[in-house]
């Protein structure tokens, strides 16, 4: 397997989401894992980009104390107009000066976990599961670029009858993919653009991995849902729409499409990573643009679930 996970079969982890309720069936636990190895402009999780551990900085908070510079060993924070910037050629991310802002403008964001203390956390919410046929979803980032420790973590889940999923872009090495998929409950898999082009300009990527992976983990007769988000003016136009629908179809097997309305909720991350948002101003798709949407997916024999 590759990946980018440490040898010591570590994982790194961005965050550990509780009492989930839309990343599969029942109340789950959400692991995100850092790293992706797409760039889609409408991320709405930014800090699962990188495949390393971060410090952010939220200028708004800082009270200027200076506490930071005297921490970094580095010297690679520096006063400029009475504002402390980071050289970030220079910093190794040890999370020293996070560890001393008292206004807590600097945040490390990303943690090194072994699969014992994530199964220990996901293990204190097993009630829950039994109650709502729920369970462990390992999401992103793309769990699939830390291959080795998701395997692991997800064998585990099951030896412990936790039902698993993942949520995966698909794009990545087909070995990988199987052998993890062939240990999960449910696979999640995003379908964005159809176009290899359009695909390449808005997620920086081609889709003939994500295309090929997708077909052939229908074969293995695995239950998959695949997730649609809709981002008006990037590829909710009827032509993306009914090439999804016609592709989907020729699936083996059938498998329900989830679709995912455009939101704003990660716009205000992207100045903490020093990173742009590129889109600007689009909305939410409407009710009724939702409902055409679903009305042509289901023309073609699809099951169509939409979320709130």
């Amino acid at each position: 397997m590759a990946g980018s996970e440490n040898i010591d079969g570590r994982g790194i982890i961005f965050d550990i989401r509780k009492y989930s309720v839309h990343d599969g069936p029942g109340i789950r636990t959400t692991v995100f894992l850092k790293g992706c190895p797409l760039r889609c402009l409408w991320c709405h999780n930014p800090e699962g980009l990188e495949p390393f551990i971060e410090v952010t900085v939220r200028e708004d908070r800082c009270i200027r104390c200076g506490s930071c510079l005297e921490t970094c060993k580095q010297g690679a924070i520096m006063q400029t107009d009475n504002t402390p910037l980071t050289d970030k050629s220079l910093c190794i991310r040890c999370g020293e000066c996070a560890a001393v802002c008292y206004a807590e403008a600097r945040e490390t964001v990303g943690r090194e976990m072994t699969v014992d203390q994530v199964i220990a956390e996901i293990e204190a919410d097993y009630i829950f599961y039994t109650e709502s046929g729920g369970g462990v979803t390992l999401s992103g980032g793309e769990p699939l670029l830390q291959p080795r420790f998701v395997y692991t973590l997800l064998t585990v889940c099951k030896q412990k009858g936790i039902h698993t999923s993942i949520d995966t872009c698909g794009y990545a090495l087909w070995d990988d993919l199987k052998i993890i998929a062939e240990h999960t409950d449910l696979v999640l898999y995003d379908l964005k653009i159809m176009d290899d082009k359009k695909h390449r300009e808005y997620t920086g990527v081609s889709n003939d991995i994500i295309l090929r992976n997708l077909r052939e983990l229908s074969r293995l007769g695995l239950e998959i849902v695949i997730r649609v988000p809709l981002i008006p003016g990037i590829n909710d136009d009827n032509d993306n729409i009914r090439s999804i629908g016609s592709f989907a179809a020729s699936l083996h097997g059938a498998h329900a499409i989830e679709l995912l309305p455009y939101h704003k909720l990660g716009i205000h991350k992207y100045p903490r990573f020093s990173k742009q948002l590129q889109l600007s101003g689009i909305q939410s798709p409407g009710p009724e643009r939702i409902a055409e949407i679903s009305d042509m997916l289901t023309i073609s024999g699809l099951t169509i679930m939409i979320r709130n």
